[in-house]
């Protein structure tokens, strides 16, 4: 069963949304077959990873559902649905969300399946060199992408240090019993 997009009444979302996807049912973790039609349908309707999402920039939402499983051991049916999303004022901080579908709306029945050998999926799912990540200890960026390093210094002995020999930075002219250096106290008390 298929229901397109103009069968429903209500609007549609923008061009370019990114949908929140719901998996509805344990056969999505249990059956390979599921396994395998999850990955493919968040690989289908992927965008940019995020990692916090705001209710106001949730515009419709797609909801897969795995049906019952067959007498025999075959897959059930697997109901896909997508909803748009309103906002309403729900007398607490956070709004009440509400659905309303909006097409299309399939029902789908997974059927010859044919499973790839571990060789060829293993090259299937390869990332190439240039897209990983190389992680560089110490070195971090902020919200505007400012880069900040870490620097890591041992501990500096000041007094070994080699400086230029100033007779105002020795400690011994102070130290001497003999001369002593008058204060101001002392100036005041000859007058």
């Amino acid at each position: 069963r298929c229901t397109t997009m103009q069968q429903f009444k209500a609007q549609t979302c923008a061009i370019g949304m990114k949908p929140l996807m719901i998996f509805n049912g344990e056969a999505f973790n249990q059956n390979e077959d599921l396994v395998r039609l999850k990955s493919i349908l968040l690989d289908f309707f992927r965008g940019e990873a995020a990692d916090k999402v705001s209710l106001k920039g949730l515009e419709y939402v797609i909801t897969v559902t795995a049906g019952p499983a067959g007498a025999n051991g075959e897959t059930g049916l697997v109901f896909l649905r997508t909803y748009t999303t309103t906002l309403k004022k729900s007398g607490t901080r956070q709004p009440r969300v509400e659905l309303e579908e909006m097409g299309p709306s399939l029902d789908l029945r997974v059927r010859r399946v044919r499973q790839p050998t571990d060789d060829m999926w293993k090259q299937a799912i390869k990332m190439p060199r240039e897209l990983k990540v190389v992680k560089t200890k110490n070195i971090s960026r902020d919200g505007l992408g400012d880069k900040y390093g870490r620097i890591h210094v041992g501990k500096q002995e000041i007094n070994k240090i080699q400086t230029r020999k100033v007779k105002a930075l020795k400690k011994h002219l102070d130290d001497k019993p003999g001369k002593r250096q008058k204060t101001s106290d002392d100036m005041a008390d000859s007058d």
